[in-house]
């Protein structure tokens, strides 16, 4: 630890910069010279492709985990029992993967319209507006 007192640091041209605690002094910690050496190691090895193909993977499924975690609430169970946590677990993976596959583009088929049922045929026959499905809401 380096210690500096308000005498050392208020002359100093960058303590603007430095420092705002209340007493305008500075205190700086250095790790041991082995924890230095490990972490420049380590932050060179950071800089490889072979880490960086690693850790795509990673990112990938800390993604997917958190979008678990934070997204659909699966830090907190509707259940105590360990069977029927899984089943919400795997009930959510499936409703995430439905979700992830609706927002794939459309295939290069073009679907035929459905023919309208006989209530939209009513309302059309008698000049009665259809109201938006629910599938059109907000768009």
């Amino acid at each position: 630890m380096a210690r500096f007192t308000k005498s050392q640091c208020r002359p100093c041209p960058v303590r603007t910069r430095c420092t705002s605690t209340a007493d305008s002094a500075r205190t700086l910690g250095f790790p041991p010279r082995e924890l230095r050496d490990l972490q420049l190691r380590v932050r060179a090895e950071q800089q490889t492709l072979d880490w960086k193909a690693r850790y795509a993977v990673r990112s990938g499924v800390e993604g997917t985990i958190n979008e678990f975690a934070h997204g659909h609430g699966m830090r907190h169970c509707r259940y105590r029992e360990q069977p029927t946590t899984h089943l919400q677990h795997v009930l959510t993976a499936i409703a995430v993967n439905i979700e992830r596959l609706s927002g794939l583009p459309p295939t290069e088929e073009i679907l035929s319209p459905r023919p309208p049922t006989a209530f939209q045929t009513f309302l059309d026959q008698d000049s009665i507006p259809r109201s938006k499905s629910w599938r059109t809401l907000g768009s």
